[in-house]
């Protein structure tokens, strides 16, 4: 049987996650994640794909806030700011959206981890941005995340990929750890690639779309304990899982029924299936 076998949320875009027993699913996400992001001064995002350093920042839940702790510096308390004092524009990709800025001390604390200076915003209003309408409908919503409410991996797709990185001239970075993907929902049980031909799942009593796959970035060679780039794993993805110009692993998910609360070990029912020949859907 499938199971989900991990469940975790991001609360900073590109910091670390927090794995969780129990979370409610919201139209644009897991509760409580990727509700913050960094930014440059003309609202550009600022992730680990250009700034390692912040996957060695560690949130955590306070209250209406978050707790932060980092490298050498001393712990963050940010409380979440007050929408009446306005938000100011961001982009995520070729996203335009709205967040509201944390304030001066965590501009300075994030500020001196990366070693330039940045903002961090709130996102107050979930419910602001829209998913790509190619692969979402005009109810559905997503977070500061890249383009999608939820990613899902596969334990024995990692299994089967650190089994070819391993046999690649990069041998000595590997084994990945599943980490190094920032997964919300990890399942086992299933053969590996499995998830590139599920098109709708249901994980307890929550029903998803599996709408896309998903195409790995730089983010994926960056050590998440060390904040270290390396080369893996995209060189093997790129030999191995590529799809449309793109190395893929893991599925983006859009739920379809915000407010129900997914528990670890959760059975994972395959309700509409593909080919997996066929790769993920793109």
């Amino acid at each position: 049987m499938v199971r989900l076998t991990e469940l975790v949320r991001y609360p900073v875009k590109s910091c670390r996650g927090i794995s969780e027993d129990h979370l409610v699913v919201e139209r644009s996400g897991l509760a409580g994640d990727r509700r913050w992001m960094l930014t440059d001064d003309d609202g550009g995002m600022i992730t680990g794909r250009t700034h390692p350093r912040l996957v060695l920042a560690a949130p955590r839940p306070d209250g209406d806030g978050l707790v932060i702790d980092g490298p050498d510096l001393p712990t963050l308390r940010v409380g979440v700011p007050d929408p009446a004092a306005g938000t100011v524009p961001v982009r995520v990709h070729r996203s335009d959206t709205a967040g509201v800025l944390a304030g001066p001390d965590a501009d300075a604390w994030f500020s001196e981890l990366l070693g330039e200076k940045v903002r961090l915003l709130h996102l107050d209003d979930p419910a602001r941005r829209r998913v790509d309408p190619t692969f979402g409908a005009d109810e559905d919503r997503v977070s500061f995340a890249d383009g999608y409410p939820l990613l899902l991996t596969a334990r024995e797709s990692l299994d089967a990929l650190n089994e070819l990185v391993a046999d690649g001239k990069h041998a000595a970075e590997g084994p990945m750890p599943m980490t190094r993907f920032r997964p919300n929902l990890v399942v086992s049980g299933a053969p590996a690639w499995a998830e590139d031909g599920w098109r709708r799942i249901r994980i307890g009593d929550a029903r998803f779309r599996a709408v896309k796959g998903c195409a790995r970035c730089v983010l994926t060679t960056v050590h998440p304990d060390t904040g270290v780039k390396g080369r893996e794993p995209m060189v093997t993805l790129a030999r191995h899982r590529r799809f449309d110009k793109g190395a893929w692993f893991g599925m983006n998910l859009i739920p379809d029924d915000p407010g129900v609360e997914l528990r670890v070990g959760d059975p994972v029912e395959i309700l509409e299936d593909a080919d997996p020949a066929d790769g993920p859907p793109r």
